[in-house]
């Protein structure tokens, strides 16, 4: 939690007085106030030369830590969120559409789970290519010089509508400037990024005056991998502190977010999701890629999803 001197600059109220008349009862953090009895703090203050300041400091500091947490919803308001705010992205893919009720839900943060060349980065860059297609932005955090700007073009060059060439090159230079590519090494270089687009999207700074509506990381288990294991219980919390910063960046700023993550063999010889029972919980929605041998049509089974039964399957042809 933040020191309070960190806080003077922007709030007045929080002042050097106020910051003494804090740290004579063992105050000096956010979380310090936090664990504090608030009356017995307003009681000290009324006792004080200059209690009507320190109360507009209580005051202001309440004030600070309300609108950095929004506040609990019921029912009903969730539901009128989700109903106003929170659209569905079409993907390109007719079988993952179709599975999903239509798309990616804004809000979401949707996992793609598969062993390698099972279609998932295919799935992603048609779906940027889709999304970037609808006048929209779409963030692709590339952790493995897998964006391909040629696949884009094909995918584009697919779509039926243009009267010509030059038509169909103009569009595919709109779409590519529409996805925003950056590529990531590690887990650090995620949260950088994750950090400063939260700072843009409150700031509305997004390229092409377009609306950022997706966000892909392709692939969030190659971030996660290796800084787990051993002793040290740091990399499981750097864990949990990307998947809260992704859901959190879906949830306030309507994002669909998709990620992906590969299998690994489970001890009774069946694969499973990598990342641990852990990172279980951190997607909404869940889906199984899998190929047939000698085959380009991707079978789809949904693992699990907030509103629709788990088990469902479809399949779509995926050029790999």
């Amino acid at each position: 939690m933040a020191p309070l001197k960190s806080l003077e600059k922007e709030y007045p109220l929080i002042d050097s007085n106020f910051q003494s008349f804090c740290a004579s009862h063992a105050i000096f953090s956010v979380q310090d106030f936090l664990l504090h009895d608030i009356d017995a703090l307003i009681a000290l203050a009324d006792n004080h030369c200059a209690s009507q300041t320190l109360k507009q400091g209580i005051d202001q500091l309440l004030s600070i830590i309300d609108a950095r947490h929004p506040p609990l919803l019921n029912g009903l308001q969730l539901l009128e969120d989700v109903q106003r705010n929170k659209r569905v992205l079409s993907t390109g893919c007719e079988g993952i559409d179709a599975l999903l009720g239509g798309g990616l839900r804004e809000g979401q943060l949707t996992e793609l789970v598969g062993s390698s060349a099972s279609g998932k980065t295919q799935a992603c860059l048609l779906s940027a290519a889709t999304v970037a297609k609808h006048k929209s932005s779409v963030i692709y955090l590339d952790t493995g010089n897998s964006f391909s700007p040629h696949r884009i073009a094909r995918f584009v060059g697919q779509s039926s509508g243009y009267d010509s060439e030059n038509q169909a090159d103009h569009m595919l230079k709109i779409v590519l400037d529409r996805i925003i590519c950056h590529s990531v090494f590690d887990i650090y270089q995620m949260l950088d990024v994750l950090h400063q687009l939260k700072i843009n999207l409150r700031s509305e700074i997004v390229k092409s005056n377009q609306h950022v509506r997706l966000l892909i990381v392709d692939s969030i288990s190659s971030l996660i991998t290796p800084i787990l294991g051993g002793s040290s219980p740091q990399g499981h919390a750097l864990m949990i502190s990307a998947g809260y910063l992704l859901k959190k960046l879906a949830h306030e700023h309507n994002i669909a977010v998709l990620v992906t993550n590969h299998v690994v063999r489970g001890e009774d010889g069946i694969s499973k999701p990598a990342l641990g029972e852990s990172w279980k919980s951190v997607p909404h929605v869940r889906l199984l890629f899998s190929q047939d041998c000698g085959s380009n049509v991707c079978n789809i089974s949904m693992l699990k999803h907030p509103s629709m039964a788990s088990g469902r399957v479809a399949s779509s042809t995926m050029f790999l």
